[in-house]
């Protein structure tokens, strides 16, 4: 296997709306301060590859257009994934593995503002039994909720309380992330005071609609060493998936996320930070249980996705964050999570460190 590290990462601050920007006038900044930090010509990157929505854009191909944002010329060597960015970045990886190019160009963008997402990803649901029902992303997050509240009475675990918890931490560690969407300083009491969106979840708990992209910049041995002082490595990688109904999981757990972690490494290391793709806040809970995080791990310093949610971009979103420890010296290892579907439906796991 070859040596891969993230060597560059760049992001476009969130927003509720970009009135102005369309999706290649918010990508081209970013994709440029990618490529401009990782230190290798333009014209050197040997692959690069997207992730995107169709359905979030509301138009065919929309990864098409985009392609404007990283320019008509040199020609590339280009793909695509319908997902999220850190997706994108797993097929790079394998796609370095070959041996015949040494780099890759890795980028998600979504404008969420645009449509309704809530109602957009009834469209991910079983077709024949859940998505005639019409239940929008927060309903079914609710459904989630509820069943890891009624599986923690009968060991007197998680509660409301919990769930405020969570997003009082993120909301303040968002107030050190220049590209956070919402930040501040909440006690748990003050939150729980705030109305149910549906119970038994708050607007704390759930993802703001955001507007954003992000950037990363993949490179192989010899070459992440000569651009990068500190690469980000990449000592395990890996996504698992589970069943597509609902009906057929214990919602209140992550199978798929424990065995991710399990393949990608995790618990072969101490971990500094780990920056986990959790939407809404429970998700977090869930997360830290499935992948063996400790107390002792800074989980989410930039605030995470209940600060900044940008569809498609949020999960590349975190592996950069948690590479930017390293990068900057910060951390010696750092685990980058991203997630698809409902419910946690399918996770992906990104261990990084020093050498």
């Amino acid at each position: 296997m070859r040596d891969v590290a993230v060597v560059a990462f760049a992001q476009s601050p969130s927003v509720r709306q970009d009135s102005v920007r369309n999706e290649v006038e918010i990508l081209t900044p970013v994709i440029a301060e990618a490529i401009k930090r990782s230190g290798i010509p333009r014209k050197e990157i040997g692959f690069t590859c997207s992730g995107s929505c169709d359905y979030l854009a509301g138009v065919p191909f929309a990864f098409v257009q985009a392609l404007d944002a990283v320019g008509a010329w040199p020609p590339i060597r280009e793909s695509h994934v319908e997902m999220d960015g850190a997706w994108a970045l797993y097929e790079a990886w394998v796609r370095l593995q070959i041996g015949d190019v040494d780099s890759a160009l890795v980028y998600g963008f979504g404008k969420s503002s645009v449509g309704d997402p809530r109602e957009i990803s009834v469209a991910q649901l079983d077709p024949y039994y859940l998505a005639p029902l019409g239940p929008d992303s927060v309903s079914v997050a609710a459904l989630q909720a509820r069943a890891l509240l009624d599986e923690s009475e009968e060991w007197d675990g998680y509660t409301e309380v919990d769930f405020a918890e969570v997003a009082a931490n993120n909301l303040r560690n968002a107030k050190g992330n220049p590209n956070a969407q919402i930040q501040g300083d909440f006690e748990p009491e003050e939150l729980l005071k705030a109305p149910y969106v549906v119970s038994p979840l708050r607007e704390h708990d759930c993802p703001p609609v955001s507007d954003g992209a992000a950037a990363v910049v993949l490179a192989t041995d010899d070459l992440a060493r000569a651009v990068c002082e500190q690469p980000a490595w990449i000592s395990g990688i890996d996504h698992r998936i589970e069943a597509h109904s609902l009906g057929s999981r214990d919602l209140w757990q992550s199978p798929s996320a424990r065995l991710a972690g399990e393949k990608a490494n995790i618990r072969d290391g101490w971990v500094d930070v780990a920056e986990l793709h959790a939407p809404f806040s429970f998700q977090e809970l869930i997360l830290r249980e499935a992948l063996g995080l400790t107390s002792y791990v800074n989980i989410n310093p930039s605030g995470g996705a209940l600060t900044a949610n940008p569809i498609m971009a949020t999960g590349l979103i975190r592996i950069g964050e948690a590479a930017s420890r390293i990068l900057d010296g910060s951390a010696r290892r750092t685990v980058g999570h991203a997630t698809s579907g409902p419910c946690l439906q399918q996770n992906l796991v990104c261990v990084m460190e020093a050498r």
